[in-house]
């Protein structure tokens, strides 16, 4: 098996955290051992950070680690005064390193009805929840991601003390009126003025009061004093109540007495 140790490290300043070195045990304590990685001083090798096959506890370093073995570290911290190392693989994104509206790579590696978890590289993999795996609605996550899918995802959030990161695909999707062709529609939000129909077009008309129209009286009197040489008044329209039944007897009376002058 092909080792991604790196080498040809000579110096502290070449070193970065989570970097893969070779390195050899010269010295074993309880409190772990002293490893040459190859740089001008020793490493640090907690216990609580020595692994054994398995995965199993450990009891005592001496059980573990000999003088003189060859072992796989990684670069944990680099102090003025130490450098410390480990043998646990360390975790592509550390929960420091995670951040909002970063855009990572992953890999599907569980589908729920409410959406897809993502394997980013971080202690727990992260959720796509179903309204976030692409534009429009889908029913089934299943219907957009499988099992190992690579995928592209952004985080809209995480929380560390609860261990979740929430992820969107959609996120680095355009959006609908993006997408060259397609032609959005607003929804109308003013409601459509209410037809008016012929019979409540003509019950309207009907009902309004015609303006200025002389009575026949008013049309006869008019005529007759024309006629006589007199001067005619001025049409004013329908009267009303009592006012309109005393004006229609005087104008009887004037039209009484012009016909009987002409006569």
């Amino acid at each position: 098996m092909t080792s991604d140790a790196i080498t040809g490290i000579t110096s502290i300043d070449q070193l970065e955290r989570k970097m893969h070195l070779k390195g050899k045990v010269m010295k074993t304590t309880k409190a772990g051992a002293i490893v040459d990685i190859g740089v001008e001083k020793p490493a640090l090798l907690h216990v609580s950070q020595i692994t054994m096959e398995g995965e199993q506890p450990i009891l005592r370093v001496e059980d573990s680690l000999k003088e003189g073995q060859e072992v796989d570290v990684y670069i944990r911290n680099i102090r003025e005064d130490r450098i410390e190392v480990s043998m646990f693989k360390p975790l592509q994104l550390e929960w420091r390193e995670i951040d909002k509206d970063m855009v990572l790579k992953g890999k599907v590696v569980e589908l729920e009805k409410f959406g897809a978890f993502v394997d980013i590289g971080a202690e727990r993999p992260g959720l796509v929840h179903i309204s976030e795996l692409t534009q429009g609605y889908v029913k089934n996550a299943s219907e957009v991601v499988n099992i190992g899918d690579e995928v592209e995802v952004k985080v809209l959030d995480f929380n560390r003390r609860r261990k979740q990161i929430k992820l969107s695909m959609k996120a680095l999707q355009p959006g609908l009126d993006e997408i060259e062709g397609v032609k959005i529609t607003p929804a109308h939000t003013n409601r459509r003025k209410k037809k008016v129909s012929k019979k409540e077009n003509e019950a309207e008309v009907a009902a309004t009061p015609a303006e200025n129209e002389p009575t026949f009286m008013e049309i006869a009197m008019r005529e007759a004093m024309e006629k006589a040489g007199m001067e005619a008044p001025a049409v004013k329209g329908k009267q009303s109540g009592k006012r309109n039944k005393k004006k229609t007897s005087e104008q009887e009376d004037i039209l009484s007495r012009t016909l009987n002058q002409r006569a």
